[in-house]
């Protein structure tokens, strides 16, 4: 087998093409849409796992229509000898396998590759079990930049050096362990693309769901009024906003303090 990369083709979504090879198309360049578009940069050993579920309903039309745009980097292509080899035995002795520094790097520095150095436009975030905590202010804060690059891990993690020489943001969804960072980026991604201007459509929901005032989010009802003997709160079906607005936020308050008693001390300014 040749240690030369092999070239992969663009998989076709909409108007955008979506790349997996080794040197990144550089979506920072020319050209009105992609100049503007918020990008995400994965770097994984499945490429073809992206889109995913992404390119379905309002982020797949996002994406058709050029208000954001994708670019997967195949961790395989940058991997060392005649098996193109990505990962090692851990240092110390120990099970599994770990993401070696040098494929890793140079995966990242092929994603820095037209993006903005400051992090703060552009961060670098790796989904780890001992990251912080992912929420909605910080897909707020993704939102708000240009874009941002994601490596998924795989086996028992990556090297540490190459996460502290790039300045890598652990991130984690929770106190679990998945086999890779392939749904973890997706979810993640869904959560900070249907921020972006444009994208929902009602900018209205994006402030009245769960979390967006530190808040779980009320009981949502539709028709028929009365089903299987349930009817709907009559205060909904009043018209009197004011009391609806009551009745919305002081359910949120409950909720909030019977199902999640971490985020009512938060909420209260207690912890």
């Amino acid at each position: 087998m040749s240690d030369t990369p092999k070239s992969h083709g663009a998989k076709s979504h909409g108007r955008l093409s979506i790349s997996a090879s080794r040197t990144p198309r550089d979506l920072m360049g020319p050209g009105p849409r992609l100049a503007t578009a918020w990008t995400a940069k994965i770097i994984t050993l499945f490429p073809e796992a992206f889109p995913g579920v992404l390119g379905h309903s309002l982020t797949g039309r996002a994406l058709e229509e050029g208000k954001w745009a994708l670019e997967t980097l195949r961790l395989r292509d940058y991997g060392k000898g005649k098996h193109r080899n990505v990962d090692d035995t851990p240092a110390g002795g120990g099970a599994g396998m770990v993401l070696r520094a040098d494929v890793v790097g140079e995966a990242l520095e092929d994603a820095a590759r037209g993006t903005p150095p400051d992090r703060g436009e552009w961060p670098v975030l790796y989904a780890s079990p001992r990251g912080k905590p992912f929420d909605q202010a910080m897909a707020r804060r993704l939102a708000a930049g240009r874009g941002l690059t994601l490596l998924c891990g795989r086996f028992e993690g990556v090297d540490e050096r190459a996460l502290e020489e790039f300045g890598v943001e652990e991130v984690s969804l929770g106190d679990f362990v998945l086999t890779g960072g392939e749904i973890a980026a997706q979810a993640m991604l869904d959560a900070t693309i249907r921020l972006l201007p444009g994208v929902l459509g009602n900018e209205a929901s994006t402030e009245e769901e769960s979390h967006s005032n530190g808040l779980l989010e009320h009981p949502q009802y539709t028709k028929p009024a009365t089903w299987r003997g349930r009817e709907i709160p009559q205060v909904l079906l009043s018209g009197h906003h004011g009391r609806i607005a009551d009745w919305r936020r002081e359910t949120s308050e409950a909720l909030t303090a019977a199902r999640r008693p971490d985020l009512w001390r938060k909420y209260r300014g207690e912890g």
